[in-house]
């Protein structure tokens, strides 16, 4: 089984841009399809992207959708999550997740390992 740790996140003013990373751990990571993920305060963890265990689909929440780009290197173990334009409302914290599947999961039920997740505040 994998593990995975995030990085990446801060503080941006509304309309920057970050880069979030999801290094994982084990020789398996090309057989999870992987997940991102994020959870503010009082409100429910929501999908943001996911991506096939050999990068070829990708899926969006409707909300990122434009913004946000997911990617992986899996000879290098990580997951990217691009984010542009970034929005007050797109303050969260972000976790990666993996599933042992190829095909993608939009719910959190969907994985099953979970990163420690990465701070992003978007200031407006």
């Amino acid at each position: 089984q994998v593990q995975l740790v995030e990085s990446g996140g801060g503080l941006v003013q509304a309309g920057g841009s970050l880069r979030l990373s999801c290094a994982a751990s084990g020789r398996t990571f090309s057989r999870y399809a992987m997940g991102w993920f994020r959870q503010a305060p009082g409100k429910e963890r929501e999908f943001v992207a996911a991506i096939t265990w050999s990068g070829g689909g990708t899926y969006y929440a409707d909300s990122v959708k434009g913004r946000f780009t997911i990617s992986r290197d899996n000879a290098k173990n990580t997951v990217y999550l691009q984010m542009n334009s970034l929005k007050p409302e797109d303050t969260a914290v972000y976790y990666c997740a993996a599933r042992a599947a190829q095909g993608m999961g939009a719910t959190p039920y969907d994985y099953d390992v979970w990163g420690q997740g990465t701070q992003v505040t978007v200031s407006s």
